[in-house]
């Protein structure tokens, strides 16, 4: 089982290839969900880090309804993520009404190419996942990142586990919310081969007269070393 950690800063990163996890998702601002980093972070990373880095591609927080502005953007980053030297893309785009914006999305993977591409957590919006899973599988993205349309994956169990029978390995379903080493052995069990978990420990908190209290997380090496123990039922 590969084990993905969401890493939202160089330390995360860092800590991610140091207790052996086998890739990253590279992001910003976990408490809205994740948004694209900057540029210098995944130059930082991809020039000084030997793990497999994938960068999120999200120009905001909220829906994942852009308009032709935020598409724009979109593209612009992924060309420049790819210049940068990242293995993998996440990205996706809906309508407003939730399904896939096929035509926009199939140009971003076309756009990702040669570089692998998952569809990120709008599939847990989407209304019907089993058709949306065969609609993905089309247009050649090469993974899902879900937690079963429930706040945590644990809770998703029975969809995530139909999707992947679904699925028959046209597709990787990227378990993801809520993964931990008390939890990431159910997951195995059901035989999924990826799960993507942030690991977080709050180093930090800061109070401000303006903006409130601020918590500094990172991705902790203990519950990094702590979910490969459990995955490879280490004692």
């Amino acid at each position: 089982m590969l084990l993905e950690i969401c890493a939202n800063s160089y330390q995360s990163a860092k800590n991610a290839q140091n207790a052996g996890a086998q890739r990253i998702e590279l992001c910003s601002e976990l408490f809205i969900g994740g948004i694209t980093p900057s540029y210098g972070l995944v130059k930082q990373v991809t020039s000084n880090l030997d793990i497999e880095t994938f960068v999120l591609i999200r120009p905001r927080s909220g829906n994942f309804c852009y308009t032709e502005d935020e598409f724009e953007i979109i593209k612009n980053n992924i060309k420049i993520c790819k210049s940068l030297g990242c293995h993998g893309i996440v990205s996706g785009i809906l309508n407003p009404d939730n399904t896939i914006d096929i035509t926009r999305t199939r140009e971003l993977v076309e756009l990702s190419k040669p570089l692998p591409f998952t569809f990120h957590r709008a599939f847990d919006m989407v209304p019907n996942p089993m058709i949306t899973l065969e609609q993905l599988i089309d247009l050649g993205i090469d993974r899902i990142l879900t937690s079963g349309q429930q706040p945590k994956a644990a809770q998703g169990l029975d969809l995530l586990k139909k999707l992947k029978q679904q699925a028959k390995k046209r597709i990787t379903i990227l378990v993801g919310s809520g993964i931990s080493s008390k939890n990431v052995k159910a997951f195995k069990a059901e035989g999924f081969d990826e799960i993507h978990a942030s690991a977080s420990e709050v180093i930090n908190t800061k109070s401000s007269e303006y903006f409130g209290s601020i918590p500094q997380t990172v991705s902790s090496t203990k519950e990094i070393k702590a979910i490969l123990k459990a995955i490879n039922n280490e004692a």
